[in-house]
């Protein structure tokens, strides 16, 4: 079994192997990993996928380009996953989140260090943000951050599944005051290059799995823009 938390890593790794070269993800590729996740796209799904996606590329009978993006397997991708959840194999992002990871091998106390060092680090961000509603976002995901952490060292919360739900909850909180701090000229000029990134793979993608790319998109760039990390298990 793959390790489930090594989501993002695993289809970098795997996408890079069959592409034959090395190639930095772009933002596009990482806010379409982000909404497979979001989906609850298992990782075997997207693995298979993409060798599907790799093999038909290979059967063209001119091939004077590489595959520079994720979003050329985009649909195959898509049709993996209706697959297994056809067959009854698929999960969502955060169920069984315990039983996967103590298949992952993460440890309570490796979490709680995880939980303690993000809330550092928010700590540090929240002096220089700049925007008070920005300022008491991150100063409420500290203390959850302090008060999960407290919890999982003493014993008394030992459910990761019910940790992820927290964090996924606290990220939404901290991306809408982003949003609400940035100008409508930044949203704007991120949506437009987002536009101009998925131009090339816009057939191969549904308009809601669009627009959800535009909001992953979005929230990337932001959360960069600010040195902020992400909330999740998966990024341990």
């Amino acid at each position: 079994m793959l390790n489930y938390f090594n989501y993002f890593t695993e289809i970098e790794e795997h996408f890079q192997r069959r592409r034959g070269t090395t190639l930095l993800l772009s933002t596009l590729d990482w806010a379409l990993i982000e909404t497979w996740k979001d989906t609850g796209i298992p990782l075997e799904a997207v693995l298979r996928g993409i060798d599907v996606a790799f093999e038909k590329f290979h059967k063209r009978p001119l091939l004077f380009r590489k595959v520079n993006s994720l979003a050329y397997c985009s649909q195959a991708v898509l049709e993996a996953a209706e697959q297994m959840k056809e067959a009854e194999v698929g999960g969502t992002n955060v169920a069984n989140t315990q039983a996967k990871a103590e298949a992952a091998g993460l440890d309570h106390g490796s979490v709680a260090l995880y939980l303690k060092q993000t809330q550092s680090v928010l700590c540090e961000k929240a002096v220089h943000a700049g925007d008070v509603q920005i300022a008491d976002v991150l100063r409420l995901a500290r203390e959850s951050l302090a008060e999960m952490a407290a919890r999982i060292e003493s014993g008394s919360a030992t459910n990761l599944e019910d940790v992820e739900r927290r964090l996924t909850v606290l990220e939404e909180k901290i991306h809408a005051a982003l949003i609400a701090s940035a100008s409508e000229a930044q949203l704007l000029e991120l949506r437009a290059q987002a536009d101009h990134d998925l131009a090339p793979y816009r057939r191969q993608m549904t308009s809601p799995q669009i627009e959800q790319l535009h909001r992953q998109y979005i929230k990337k760039h932001l959360l960069e823009r600010y040195g902020l990390p992400r909330l999740s298990l998966f990024y341990m």
